[in-house]
């Protein structure tokens, strides 16, 4: 009896320890059923996995990179999805000098792109910028600004840039002193030196003083305009030199004019196909 004991107390360690290698091993195999693709091949990092093929979802795509550094991604956009580029003012476009103002008798009479000239809306009138360029003008002695569109055509005085509307002149406080510092700034996109200019060196109440200086310089200029303009203070005569193409080289002819006419010129876009008044 005392040896039989003695043996089943020294087998029951033995036993206990083959259960536990049983469960470990039976553990593994089970583990190896439930995972049978992690011996699949991963791709490599430079080709993407196609969500398609995998059942993914496409947000997959979008996962960080597990590399330890990161580069950005690059965010590409189909041509379904893009979207148009913000339309940019013209670049570096800026100009000083001096701004005056018009309102009444100017107010329901029309300006130079056919329109109504309304002296309570923010507008203006410039010698060269293209019809409906929306400008930002500053006046320089108080920093005040506002923005306009342009409708018309002027100030035809040498020493002034942009006429502004009433409104407009209320705005950056031109009123009181009539004429004022100022700076502009494009804000539309357009290129303000492309297009045909003319350069205006005369404006006679009397017909015969336009057709005159006409005929003078018509035997080394051409062509020569003669522009009736209905203005509040009666019907003016304006005379016009050249057609040339690019500001830049309308100012260099009106510098011509100056020095071998002695003319005070004034560049002024050709508006062709409008027909309207003009502010003087």
């Amino acid at each position: 009896m005392t040896d039989l004991s003695t043996t089943r107390l020294l087998e029951l360690p033995i036993c206990r320890i083959c259960a536990l290698c049983f469960l470990i091993v039976y553990s593994l195999s089970g583990c190896s059923a439930r995972n049978p693709t992690a011996n699949r091949p991963t791709p490599p990092p430079d080709q993407p996995v196609d969500a398609s093929s995998t059942g993914e979802e496409s947000s997959s795509r979008e996962r960080a990179d597990p590399s330890p550094n990161p580069r950005p991604a690059k965010r590409v956009t189909s041509a379904r999805s893009t979207k148009p580029a913000p339309v940019q003012p013209s670049a570096g476009y800026t100009a000083e000098g001096n701004a005056s103002w018009y309102g009444i008798p100017f107010h329901g009479r029309h300006a130079s792109n056919g329109e109504i000239y309304d002296m309570h809306k923010l507008t203006a009138a410039h010698r060269t910028l293209p019809f409906d360029t929306m400008v930002r003008v500053t006046n320089l002695t108080n920093g005040k600004s506002t923005v306009v569109r342009i409708t018309d055509r002027g100030p035809f005085i040498e020493n002034r840039i942009i006429d502004l509307s009433m409104a407009a002149a209320r705005e950056i406080e031109s009123i009181g002193p009539g004429v004022v510092p100022v700076r502009l700034e494009i804000l539309s996109a357009v290129d303000p030196t492309n297009g045909f200019f003319t350069v205006q060196v005369g404006a006679f109440r009397d017909r015969t003083n336009a057709e005159r200086l006409r005929q003078r310089l018509s035997a080394a200029y051409s062509p020569i305009f003669i522009q009736p303009y209905d203005s509040p203070d009666g019907l003016f005569y304006r005379v016009r030199v050249g057609k040339v193409p690019g500001e830049d080289a309308a100012h260099q002819f009106g510098d011509k004019l100056r020095s071998s006419e002695g003319f005070t010129p004034l560049v002024v876009r050709l508006d062709e196909g409008v027909s309207a008044g003009e502010n003087p």
